[in-house]
């Protein structure tokens, strides 16, 4: 993802500097770009006005933020586009409040696919003011761009976005299972319903890894099961348990114990088919492994 979001800034003539975590694949990078490539991320925060971070997990926010601070200018934005928990965009604001930075948490949805197009959904919580200073950052970054309100409300809008995406995603898995032991040319099948009422961005996108048996990591299932354990986490202050959420992770934690938390989260296609294969009815080939 950041690799391409960085491309997409460069088009734009909005790069200056490139870090990652990854000395070999940054220096690549910055070589292709032609952009510098601190040694840190203090020094980045020193020459930049604005810091754009996706990265993979609240400890991971918390820990750029931190190695940002000590450099950071007085009225910078830090844009992360990570998918975290409002309590944890809530803390990384208040540590660059103290150095008079803004933060604005900026989680995105789209895919590798958007992120390469420039075409993710951006959905961002802060003040009204940063997120006029961001959007033209925003806008080299993908075509929808949404304020919901202060700081946590970009990423609690990325955890309805999340839900969605597991209910979604398991009902393909599970229809495409069921067309299968129906004997359907699954192809032709993709086609005819990816212009009807039940078609999503998933069925048509992430349906023919069902018919491949292969899943190419678009959006991993060990990052969907970090989201969703967010999501999780955010309902039970209200006392609720969400259904699908709880669903998904028991079959997102049966895919990584085989050894499928890389693959992309189509994967879920493994346990439906195999329930029909269980009652040795189907009247496909044996799911390719």
């Amino acid at each position: 993802m950041g690799l391409h979001m960085a491309r997409n800034l460069h088009r734009a003539g909005l790069l200056a500097a490139v870090w990652n975590r990854g000395t070999e694949k940054v220096r690549a990078l910055g070589a292709e770009l032609n952009v510098a490539t601190p040694a840190t991320l203090e020094q980045l925060a020193a020459m930049s006005d604005a810091v754009v971070s996706c990265v993979s997990a609240d400890a991971d926010v918390l820990e750029v933020t931190r190695a940002l601070v000590p450099g950071v200018k007085a009225g910078a934005l830090v844009l992360d586009c990570s998918t975290i928990g409002a309590e944890t965009a809530r803390e990384a604001a208040a540590l660059l409040a103290s150095r008079g930075a803004e933060f604005l948490d900026c989680p995105v949805s789209g895919g590798i696919e958007g992120a390469r197009d420039a075409t993710l959904a951006i959905m961002v919580g802060g003040s009204d003011a940063a997120f006029a200073r961001a959007t033209p950052i925003l806008q080299a970054l993908g075509r929808t761009i949404a304020h919901f309100g202060p700081t946590g409300a970009g990423q609690a809008a990325k955890a309805t976005n999340q839900i969605m995406c597991a209910g979604i995603i398991e009902a393909v898995a599970e229809a495409m299972a069921f067309a299968r032991a129906q004997g359907l040319p699954l192809e032709k099948l993709i086609g005819t319903l990816g212009k009807g009422a039940g078609s999503s961005w998933y069925f048509v996108h992430r349906a023919p890894n069902m018919v491949r048996g292969s899943y190419p990591a678009g959006f991993r299932v060990r990052l969907h099961a970090k989201d969703l354990r967010i999501c999780h986490d955010m309902a039970a202050r209200f006392g609720v348990e969400l259904p699908v959420v709880e669903r998904m992770l028991a079959e997102y934690a049966e895919l990584t114990a085989r050894g499928y938390g890389d693959e992309d989260i189509s994967a879920t296609y493994r346990l439906k088919a195999e329930a029909f294969e269980r009652t040795n009815i189907m009247s496909a080939p044996p799911l390719s492994k």
